[in-house]
């Protein structure tokens, strides 16, 4: 269906190839490829072409059913996928703030983006701008809004000052070190040990990168003495990981500091030295996006996605270091579903640097 037949496409039905699962489960044993039947779209509805969409850790969770976040079911299963980019294709007579080839985003929880078109009400979407790549508007929804909100939400952060984050080659963690090197801020970036640690240091001395030091190294004395030369107490820390890394990073903080956790990849609890909690005035915290879209007004996420986009323009945030998975539409479903499957195997690895991205052409 080319997309001069699609703009007619509000008095019929389309068809959309998508990645479904039935029950709970690992991924790979329970997402299949589906022709889902999309009915005409309704009076306040949008018919979307999907451009891109990222395979995320936080989907492969919501599809094993261990996320707070659960898919949404109906008779046909669950689409997967939380994060893309779509162009509207057709709309509804009474849809107001969106017109056919807007770029727009999902701005509702498991709106299930591993798919060709979707039908959605417009008030589930968020407007985003065209002059950004497919990838960068993809991936933007999740990760970089993370980043930001952690570096405006909880320390009033200034030029020169310092933070410090473990996971720090991961989405959020690249994130974080190109919004920081745009506004000035000075980050220590902690990471696992690895074959490659010095092709990866690199690398992110390349994105912005104040320092970059092993996460063995964080006791270590020459670890204090390269934190203490960057002149400015380290006033925030950002902890994805837990266990004894949210300890290590713990430690570094200065007086006043807080400290912001969004993930627990080692599945470790969070251990702190009590020392430091009291002595220091520490403070210690949660944050979840999703939480934050829930309770943001459109107003404050539209000023958000623009300032981001405003970075991505200005070439201050980067796409994320990714591979990419073109989905075609005159492919067959076996090799659509082959192709999927290659890029979750990926996006499950350990040590996977690169996000995997599903792209429809």
């Amino acid at each position: 269906m080319t997309l001069s037949s699609l703009k007619l496409a509000t008095n019929y039905s389309t068809i959309s190839k998508a990645m479904v699962c039935e029950k709970h489960g690992q991924p790979k044993d329970v997402l299949r490829l589906k022709e889902l039947t999309i009915p005409k779209i309704k009076d306040d509805e949008v018919l979307v072409k999907f451009l891109a969409a990222p395979i995320n850790p936080s989907d492969i969770n919501q599809i094993e059913g261990v996320y707070p976040i659960k898919p949404r079911f109906k008779k046909y299963g669950a689409v997967g996928g939380n994060e893309g980019v779509a162009e509207v294709v057709a709309a509804g007579n009474k849809v107001k703030n969106l017109t056919v080839g807007d770029w727009v985003i999902p701005d509702t929880k498991a709106f299930g983006t591993w798919q060709t078109f979707a039908a959605s009400p417009e008030n589930e979407l968020q407007k985003i701008s065209k002059n950004i790549s497919k990838i960068s508007a993809s991936t933007i929804s999740v990760n970089p809004p993370t980043a930001y909100r952690m570096l405006k939400d909880f320390v009033n952060l200034k030029k020169g000052d310092v933070i410090i984050q473990n996971g720090a080659n991961s989405a959020v963690g690249q994130a974080v070190i190109q919004i920081a090197k745009a506004w000035g801020i000075k980050t220590i970036n902690v990471v696992r040990d690895r074959p490659n640690f010095d092709e990866l240091a690199d690398q992110l001395h390349k994105l912005g990168a104040t320092l970059v030091i092993k996460e063995e190294d964080l006791r270590a004395n020459s670890t204090r003495e390269l934190v203490k030369n960057l002149g400015s107490p380290v006033r925030l820390g950002l902890n994805c990981v837990g266990g004894k890394s949210a300890n290590g990073i713990t430690r570094l903080l200065g007086h006043n500091a807080s400290l912001v956790t969004y993930g627990g990849m080692s599945k470790q609890p969070l251990t702190f030295g009590t020392g430091p909690f009291i002595f220091k005035n520490l403070k210690a915290c949660g944050f979840w996006v999703s939480r934050w879209n829930k309770e943001a007004s459109k107003k404050d996420k539209q000023y958000m996605f623009d300032d981001l986009c405003e970075l991505i323009r200005g070439g201050y945030l980067a796409e994320p270091w990714h591979d990419e998975t073109k989905w075609e539409l005159s492919d067959d479903n076996k090799t659509l579903n082959r192709k999927f499957m290659k890029a979750l195997s990926k996006a499950g690895a350990s040590f996977g640097n690169k996000k995997q991205i599903l792209t429809f052409e």
